[in-house]
Parts: structure tokens; sequence; C-alpha cells
């Protein structure tokens, strides 16, 4: 007999007593309650964010934006959300710019070739293709960060959902995870850190690399002199799951498991989101701390 059954039990014996006290469930007891999954028409994005500048730094140098939306007219229907975190670097005035240069250029971007063209009046449908277009976004905000942000630099992980696809854009040691009901946690992003190059040559381990000095270098960036090419993938999107994108702020000191607990004990993914941010500061909050959690129902 479950928790909640035994409380339905205890209720029908105590019925007409003067003796009867009753409390809140617990958050472990609610768990215990079997809720079916609710089907939606049209699909729904649900999305939470959190940012903070954590408990060691003066200022922020995150930059995040989310967006979603829907078209449905009974005989067609499409979700849309675009979502990206940029972590800036080079300090007050630099990584700052950066962060929010790179996040507003790749936004433009999205809208004018992507959103607007298959959601709005706009008929010129483009002739790239998806991932095409996020690569000249990328492209374009490194451009802009290196003229608007001199001396500075920033990551950037966008995820484009359109329809059960999502196409990601990448450049640095920000992250994107897939999260699963199973308890699986996929890392589906690399992080362009020299640490994480030796982790992949052999010459460091995991444990090894999560301490070393050198662990926030990168070897790839917006503001970069030398020119690069984003990594750019199309995944279908993990339902039921969630998508998660964060700054090195919260992968840093939050494990995967314990992000996976957060994340599936949380009634919403606003609330996820609060808790994961929670977690990061309670685990010193060394830098600042930026998240999104997407999911589709």
């Amino acid at each position: 007999m479950n928790v909640f059954n035994k409380l339905i039990k205890k209720i029908k014996k105590g019925k007409g007593s003067n003796n009867i006290q009753t409390a809140p469930l617990t958050d472990e007891q609610l768990q215990v309650v079997d809720f079916k999954p609710v089907e939606m028409t049209p699909t729904q994005i649900l999305v939470g964010s959190g940012l903070s500048v954590g408990r060691q730094r003066e200022h922020n140098e995150d930059a995040l934006y989310a967006m979603s939306s829907i078209l449905a007219d009974g005989s067609f229907e499409i979700p849309f959300g675009f979502f990206l975190i940029a972590d800036g670097m080079g300090g007050y005035e630099y990584g700052e710019v950066a962060s929010s240069v790179a996040a507003r250029t790749m936004l433009e971007h999205v809208l004018s070739k992507i959103y607007l063209p298959h959601f709005g009046l706009d008929k010129g449908i483009p002739h790239e293709s998806v991932q095409e277009l996020m690569e000249s976004g990328v492209l374009k905000a490194q451009q802009i960060v290196n003229q608007k942000a001199p001396g500075g630099g920033t990551t950037l992980t966008a995820a484009l959902v359109i329809g059960e696809q999502v196409t990601l854009a990448h450049v640095g040691d920000s992250r994107a995870y897939f999260i699963y009901p199973g308890g699986r946690v996929q890392m589906i992003t690399q992080d362009h850190s020299l640490v994480h190059r030796l982790v992949e040559l052999g010459q460091l381990t995991e444990q090894e690399a999560f301490v070393h000095p050198n662990r926030n270098v990168l070897y790839r960036a917006l503001g970069q002199s030398e020119p690069f090419r984003p990594d750019v993938q199309s995944f279908p999107m993990p339902r039921p799951g969630h998508l998660m994108i964060c700054s090195d702020g919260l992968w840093g000191l939050v494990s995967e498991a314990e992000v996976f607990q957060i994340v599936t004990n949380a009634r919403t993914p606003s609330i996820a989101c609060k808790n994961l941010v929670d977690a990061a500061n309670a685990a010193g909050g060394p830098d600042n701390i930026s998240v999104i959690l997407v999911q589709t129902i």
C-alpha cells in the first residue's frame, strides 16, 4: 500500500472523531501520487530560466534569452522556440558587453532569417538550411563582438526548436544537456576548453580536469581573432524529457545526478531553474549562474 492510500485509509478511520489533525502532504508524499501525463493539443513548450550573479562576483557577465510560440490553425501546428546563453569573459565592460551584443545579434538574426519567413507575413522562405542559418548567426555575432567589445569575449550556446527538432549552435564551454525521465543526463555539446581537449587526448582524467587551474581557458570563443566554425548539430527533441542550457557557473558546481533530481522533482521548469540556481549558490557560487530549461508536452 503506497503512502497516498495509507493516508486515505487513516482519514476514513478517523471520520467523525473530534481528534482529527490535518497537515499538508510533504513533497515526498506528493511524489508517490501517480499523475497521468496530460496530452496537449497543440504541442506546448514550457520554459523556465534562472540568472544569478553568484556569491563571489560583483557584477553579472552572463546573458540569456528564451522565447517560445505556437502557430496552429486546425490543419497545421508547429511549436517554435529559441533559447540561448552567453557567458562573457574579460571583466566589467568587456565580458558583459560581449555577452549582451552576442545574444542580441543572434536573436535578431534568427527572428529575421528564420522566424518571420516561416511564421510571419514575410513570405520569403530562406534558401539556406536551418543549420546554415544558425552558423551564419554565430559568425555575425563574432563580428559584432569584435567591433563592440574589443578585448572581451563570450561563449554562445543557442538552441532553435522547430516542431520536434532542435538545432544547436555552440562555441565555448557553456553546455546543453538532454534530461530523460529514466535518469539519463546526456551532454550534447562539447567544451572548447584546453582541459577538455587534454581529456580527449587522454592526458587528463575528468577528475583532474575539474580541478585544473586552467579549466576556464578556452581555445574557441566569440571575440577571438582567429577564424573558427561553431559546432552546429540537429537532434530530435526529447519527449518526454527536457533540454537544459547552462553556463559553467551551474554545471561546474551541481552534479548531473543532482540536476536530474532537481529537474524531475520540480512541478514546473521555472521552479526547477530557481532550485538549480539555489543549489549552485549553496555550493559556493564562485561564478555567475545562468540556466534555461525547456520541456515539450
